[in-house]
């Protein structure tokens, strides 16, 4: 029996790298899995590859940033399997630029999906955790939240969502509700991949430059994030809420 047998996990942004791995973690482990997404094609198959190895899994293309769409979502999530007892606010999208060159629409875009988004997905299902008295809330932030050339939009959502963390551990702990945020390093995944295209160098070689500045001496893998969320979903971790865990290698200021 996995270690969260009769749970249920809800991953916004589930169906590619670091979001499908975590999917993938909790099914492995036991629980019903929910997945919400913009991207269909993906969305159907990480919903095809976890249900061809037994796991249980809805799926559903939605906005984050449409609150009308979520709200159905967990609605239809809960109906099928009973609770919502775990939310992980993974969706994210990037819009980089130096501050004199990103447009409104980049600002607005990244601020949408990170922040609205989690705002709206929370809401939703806290309604649905406080009913059941326990809950599981983490939300993906990210190093940049320290500052990073180049995104001052997604720095600022990412330290953003760290705020929020933090709230909703004082709101919603005499609940039986923790809220808890991961925020990874240098992981490989196609975000980082575009990340090097903008920068003009092959993805080889900017994971090697990077890799040279960590002192673990490698690249973040999506299951190392995995990892650290199942840490915080875990029925065990009860006394740890309002934490922000750099998964990065080394120490993070």
């Amino acid at each position: 029996m996995g270690i969260f047998e009769g749970r249920t996990a809800l991953v916004t942004g589930g169906s590619r790298g670091i979001g499908r791995q975590i999917a993938e973690r909790f099914a492995s482990e036991g629980a019903n899995v929910a997945i919400i997404d913009i991207n269909e094609e993906a969305l159907h198959s990480a919903k095809n590859e976890l249900e061809g190895k037994g796991y249980s899994v809805y799926a559903k293309v939605a906005s984050v940033t449409e609150r009308d769409q979520i709200e159905a979502a967990m609605e239809e999530v809960n109906n099928r399997f009973g609770s919502i007892d775990i939310l992980v606010n993974n969706a994210g999208v990037i819009r980089d630029n130096m501050l004199f060159k990103m447009t409104d629409e980049d600002w607005m875009t990244v601020m949408d999906v990170h922040l609205k988004g989690a705002f709206f997905a929370t809401r939703a299902a806290q309604k649905y955790m406080i009913e059941n008295k326990y809950g599981r809330i983490i939300n993906i932030s990210s190093t940049s939240a320290l500052g990073n050339r180049g995104q001052a939009n997604y720095a600022t959502a990412k330290a953003g969502l760290q705020g929020f963390t933090k709230t909703l551990a004082i709101e919603l702990g005499k609940f039986g509700v923790t809220a808890n945020s991961v925020a990874p390093g240098f992981i490989e995944t196609d975000m980082t991949k575009a990340t090097a295209e903008r920068m003009g160098v092959s993805f080889e070689d900017f994971i090697k430059g990077t890799v040279a500045t960590i002192p673990a001496g490698r690249s973040g893998k999506p299951e190392d994030i995995a990892n650290a969320v199942a840490f915080f979903a875990d029925e065990r971790s009860s006394f740890v809420s309002g934490q922000v865990l750099y998964v990065a290698g080394g120490p993070k200021d």
